[in-house]
């Protein structure tokens, strides 16, 4: 018994380290990011304090550092258990490395090491729409018509030039207020491009297993799994219905007639 115990946990360690190389060979041939140690991110958020903590999702957490030459960063800390959110970060390095633009997150880095794995990004002082505008947690910012319009505006900017620019281009699947973060002077900037797929010009749509946050989902998207560009317009138009609400699309806490934002629009 002993033996057999040895031999599956050497066929489960064997796995583990395929696993690891395959991912670093498809992290080798991503040559616009810089790499950072474990070690230096941990100082740079004090050991991944709580208080420094900005944000979290099904991926893991983000936190607020600052780097040795004192640039602010966002880091955001992969979960150890999510294997699924392993091939995410590998998406999401994949995707954003390529791109730069106005109304997009920038990267400047990520941490493979052992069971690590963390990407740095540049650090944005009012958070995400859905905290801003939708959970009013910062209540010092006005968001009158004129910044609302400049904030739909920019996540349009960006949204084309995935679509329309970038070759393949790309789908983002997962455009949501909590993927909408701010900088200073609240220009809009998308993140998270956990999910994000590249399509090539040539195919009018890939089909994929679904994914992305309910209550933004196009309806045939859902239903046939036929990924187009069209999926993010239509995440988008809920999105814009919340700007102008300045509700979130879904709120159980309502009477049951008023929950849904879609059905009262």
């Amino acid at each position: 018994m002993t033996c057999f115990s040895f031999f599956g946990r050497s066929r489960r360690l064997d796995s583990s380290q395929r696993h690891d190389a395959e991912e670093e060979n498809e992290l080798a041939g991503v040559h616009n990011v810089k790499t950072y140690s474990y070690k230096e991110l941990r100082h740079a958020t004090d050991d991944f304090s709580p208080v420094n903590k900005i944000g979290e999702g099904g991926f893991g957490s983000v936190y607020k550092g600052r780097l040795k030459d004192g640039k602010l960063v966002a880091v955001k800390l992969l979960s150890a258990e999510s294997r699924q959110g392993v091939g995410e970060f590998l998406a999401e390095i994949k995707a954003i490395s390529v791109v730069e633009h106005e109304n997009l997150v920038k990267l400047y880095g990520c941490c493979v090491e052992g069971q690590h794995r963390i990407l740095v990004y540049n650090y944005l002082e009012n958070n995400s729409l859905a905290q801003t505008l939708l959970g009013g947690s910062y209540i010092n910012i006005q968001f009158d018509w004129r910044t609302r319009t400049k904030i739909c505006i920019g996540v349009a900017r960006g949204l084309a030039f995935l679509h329309e620019e970038v070759r393949p281009y790309i789908v983002h699947r997962d455009i949501k207020a909590s993927n909408i973060l701010l900088d200073k002077d609240l220009t809009p900037k998308i993140a998270d491009f956990g999910l994000a797929k590249l399509i090539p010009s040539h195919m009018t749509h890939v089909s994929t297993r679904v994914a992305g946050t309910i209550g933004y989902l196009a309806p045939e998207y859902a239903i046939r799994g036929q990924l187009t560009r069209k999926a993010d317009i239509y995440s988008f138009g809920v999105l814009l219905v919340e700007i102008v609400s300045g509700r979130c699309n879904t709120n159980t806490r309502l009477p049951i007639e008023e929950q849904y934002l879609l059905e009262r629009v």
